[in-house]
């Protein structure tokens, strides 16, 4: 097991410190990360928002949220006494930077350190709150800035945020966090395809039929839905996180693990991706909504029941087809989807390779399934390759699919830190190489951008989908009509 290493001295200023985000990731994983010795006791978090709120009325906020968001057993005195102490709250109008005067107090005296600005906010908040720092003359030599996505609504939007923040923050500052990209399995697959020359020559057209990727959520919306109700699944989703799943999947090799090396690689992908405009939206695209239903036998509300106006248009569940136009990909398929209220929460990239050319077994008595490469994201992260065996015993030849699998729990005895503990070890760290450069967000957003001016143009349907299913039933005749079907099947 890779050991812990700890990080220097830190000041992390949080805005929107006491928000669902706060409070449901980042607050939670900075407590697993002192428990595991890498925060020191003089670095401090501090938590900005515009109610008036004691640091004790905050910390005993965060208590609460703790005792929540960890596992059973996992909250201990000794520990939060020690957590606690690291915590300060300061009232801050991200846009009222002559009221800053509280947080100026604050930081005075401590520009030697890290200091790590994460904006836990709308993306409306982003430029402003960077603006302010500099006015307030709060920029320091050793300081970053994180952005949460979505960062805008369309590449014009995500250029101006990107020009705001780049007025205070120099590009390499600039941390815009994805947080699938701190998942475990998906670091592996760098692994699993660099560092192993089985997989190499077999990754790329000829060998490779297809690749589904899947993010399923069983939940809802929730608290978001004012927010998601604007965005929907497409740029809630697809724009950073199965985007980014992607660029990993198809990228090329980089000359380095650098992260200029490595995003130069993935900005290559995006950039290869064959538009989808208004002349194929149909035949590549789904949009879906869910109505009421039931989830592991709970009756669960509809979309438009949760909405007060109950009406919308905004999809809850997008399907796509993509296709990569270069030498490794040309021809082969990726298919997306992702969706709330599904029939289970779970996130995962399958590459299914092709049939054998020729089979010497009797095709009436033998189903040889193809070899299939399965990587969990989650809920249980690892990898499974299915491959085609001979049932043992003397009674005859018979011949089965078995799996040859990988749990990383029970492979290193041990459950991974979440993603977010990683992704900020890394930002206090310096090191960018599981972030996103700004020239990639901008090319996945206009990619997106002429996929939505395709739905617009055609009014493309949202199609009603019951809670508790895999999705709308054009999303299993998007593969259908290519002889195929997802993973697990309907």
């Amino acid at each position: 097991m890779a050991k812990f290493v700890p990080v220097d001295t830190f000041d992390l200023v949080i805005y929107g410190g006491t928000g669902d985000l706060a409070m449901r990731k980042l607050l939670p994983a900075m407590f697993h990360r002192m428990r595991d010795g890498q925060i020191s006791e003089d670095s401090r978090i501090i938590a900005v928002g515009r109610n008036a709120l004691s640091t004790d009325a905050f910390r005993e906020m965060t208590a609460q949220s703790l005792r929540h968001a960890l596992r059973d057993g996992e909250f201990h005195a000794s520990h939060w006494e020690e957590f606690q102490a690291r915590l300060t709250y300061v009232q801050a109008d991200a846009l009222d930077h002559g009221a800053w005067g509280d947080l100026c107090q604050v930081l005075q005296g401590f520009e030697d350190r890290i200091r790590v600005v994460y904006l836990a906010t709308a993306p409306t908040l982003f430029g402003p709150v960077a603006t302010g720092f500099r006015t307030n003359n709060l920029l320091t030599d050793n300081m970053r800035i994180v952005l949460e996505k979505p960062l805008g609504h369309d590449s014009e939007s995500a250029r101006a945020i990107n020009d705001e923040v780049g007025e205070s923050f120099a590009e390499n500052q600039i941390f815009r966090i994805d947080h699938y990209l701190g998942k475990e399995t998906v670091q592996n697959l760098l692994a699993l395809r660099f560092a192993n020359s089985l997989f190499e020559p077999l990754w790329r057209r000829g060998a490779v039929d297809h690749v589904q990727i899947t993010v399923a959520e069983d939940l809802g919306v929730g608290g978001r839905i004012d927010f998601y109700d604007q965005v929907g699944a497409l740029r809630d989703m697809v724009q950073n996180h199965l985007m980014q799943l992607v660029c990993l999947v198809a990228m090329e090799a980089p000359t380095s693990l650098s992260h200029e090396s490595v995003r130069d690689e993935k900005l290559k992908v995006l950039r290869s991706l064959r538009p989808i405009t208004a002349s194929d939206v149909k035949a590549h695209t789904v949009r879906g909504q869910y109505t009421s239903g039931a989830i592991n036998s709970t009756a669960v509300t509809g979309y438009l029941e949760e909405l007060e106006s109950g009406e919308s248009t905004t999809e809850t569940f997008v399907a796509l087809k993509l296709q990569i136009e270069n030498w490794r990909w040309s021809g082969v398929p990726f298919y997306l989807r992702t969706g709330k209220r599904l029939k289970a929460k779970h996130s995962e990239i399958v590459v299914q390779f092709q049939h054998v050319p020729h089979s010497i077994f009797d095709e009436a008595k033998y189903d040889i399934t193809p070899n299939r490469l399965l990587i969990r994201l989650q809920p249980d992260e690892g990898v499974n390759l299915s491959v085609m065996a001979k049932e043992p015993g003397p009674g005859g030849f018979d011949l089965r699919p078995v799996s040859l699998n990988l749990s990383f729990e029970e492979t290193f005895g041990i459950q991974y830190p979440d993603s977010y503990e990683r992704l900020l070890m890394e930002v206090l760290r310096g090191q960018p190489a599981l972030f996103m450069r700004r020239d990639e967000v901008e090319a996945a957003w206009q990619w997106v951008d002429q996929l939505i001016a395709g739905w617009e143009e055609t009014r493309q349907k949202v199609e009603s989908y019951v809670a508790g299913s895999w999705g709308p039933t054009s999303s299993s005749l998007l593969l259908d009509r290519d002889g195929r079907n997802w993973y697990p099947e309907n």
